[in-house]
């Protein structure tokens, strides 16, 4: 709103000092992601005092693990001092005209709204199972469907085109140099690591040419949307289980996806970079200033040992987040590697599952690779793994949590070097 206000003065003729600051991408996304570490500091007090009068606390269950029942009673659904501090950070200072702010806001607010239904009936009715999983994934893939297709339909969402720049001398075509084309298309390429241009068509999956050729392409893209939107959603839903692990890891991610944003939503660092043009989004990289400030702020509260817990409210709500963010600019293949936290706690689970039953119908008793899944609780447990029969000690959370942000540094580094890979 600020940011529409100060456009209007500047376009009514009004002229004092710094008003045309707010027309730089980088000045707003700095006040964006003060204003959500602010909010969050002052306005997460009172909600955790508010969530401690009402009793409204974590319930803990005896797993074995290292000062598990410590944290009995711990306010949870603290995910609403995130959620609240990027959408009034965002509606301050983004333009609220740009499809992809409104894209974002609405999927805060939809993965927000269903992360607190799990936790209402988790605290409120006692239910600890809460929302049941299969609820949860048609909501998540509604999302995804619901951008995927907007992604498809807008005339909004389009990215520039490059071709090959004319040589000095004005004969034939440099080989390597290419040039943005004037014209924007809508397209289902994405970003893609380690080939020449950093590019990738969703069209060469298609079986077909012509008509069905052009209707196959946008199926499989939206398809690949709700997957990525998904599995970014409930990758940071497990790993939400220590304090501040979640909330730092997904900070991590936030800033990498920030910046890609406004590089790519930027004509001259595409150009030079040689990587994907999408014009409008550099709102994003205000949006995930946000989303950063939001989770430090959150950080401060959350941090070892926590005061309160994001919940599912909070943890539904950041996966969903990066997920469409990566879509929108882009650079979900790249998930992998920049969410490869999430990625392995997933995978952790999916992992012990399958042996657990394979090993239950075959032996008559379930047996286990990890001392326990999600796999940050691996570490965290005192015992002897079922198949690596070395002992494992248990390690302290706060290490855990410091060792895996480690880890989340390094890949988000390795993401970013993956822009000069080709």
């Amino acid at each position: 709103m600020i940011y529409h206000l100060f456009k209007y003065l500047e376009s009514a003729g009004w002229d004092f000092p710094g008003i045309s600051l707010m027309r730089y991408l980088s000045f707003r996304a700095m006040l964006a992601s003060v204003m959500a570490v602010v909010i969050a500091l002052f306005a997460g007090k009172k909600i955790i005092a508010w969530l401690q009068k009402k009793q409204i606390g974590e319930e803990v269950r005896e797993l074995g693990l290292e000062g598990q029942l410590q944290k009995k009673g711990t306010p949870t659904i603290g995910g609403i001092i995130i959620i609240l501090s990027i959408l009034v950070s965002v509606l301050l200072f983004c333009d609220l005209t740009n499809i992809y702010v409104q894209l974002l806001v609405f999927s805060t607010l939809w993965c927000g709204a269903l992360g607190f239904a799990d936790d209402y009936v988790k605290v409120f009715r006692h239910n600890k199972e809460g929302v049941s999983e299969k609820t949860k994934l048609i909501a998540q893939i509604i999302l995804g469907f619901a951008i995927g297709i907007t992604v498809w339909m807008s005339d909004d969402i389009v990215v520039r085109e490059k071709v090959p720049a004319p040589s000095e001398n004005g004969i034939g075509l440099a080989e390597d140099s290419q040039v943005w084309h004037e014209d924007v298309e809508k397209n289902t390429k994405t970003t893609i690591p380690f080939v020449k241009n950093h590019e990738f068509d969703y069209k060469v999956l298609s079986p077909f040419k012509g008509k069905w050729g052009w209707y196959t392409k946008w199926a499989i893209y939206v398809l690949m949307i709700v997957i990525v939107i998904t599995a970014c959603s409930n990758g940071t839903n497990l790993t939400d289980g220590m304090d501040g692990l979640a909330a730092g890891t997904s900070a991590i991610v936030g800033i990498v996806l920030g910046i890609l944003a406004w590089l790519g939503g930027n004509l001259v660092n595409s150009q030079y970079l040689n990587i994907m043009y999408i014009p409008g989004t550099g709102e994003i990289a205000i949006f995930m200033a946000a989303f950063v400030g939001a989770l430090l702020g959150f950080l401060w509260y959350n941090s070892y040992p926590a005061q309160v817990f994001m919940g599912d409210t909070g943890s539904l709500t950041i996966g969903g987040i990066i997920g469409v963010c990566a879509v929108l600019i882009r650079k979900e293949l790249l998930m992998p590697l920049l969410c490869g936290i999430f990625l392995v706690e997933s995978l952790s689970v999916l992992i012990q599952r399958f042996y657990f039953k394979r090993t239950k119908a075959k032996y008559g008793e379930g047996r286990r690779i990890f001392k326990m899944a999600p796999l940050h609780h691996h570490f965290q447990k005192e015992g002897i793994p079922a198949v690596i029969h070395n002992p494992v000690h248990a390690i302290a959370e706060a290490k855990i949590v410091a060792r895996f942000w480690i880890i989340g540094i390094m890949l988000a580094v390795a993401t970013l070097a993956l822009l000069k890979i080709r």
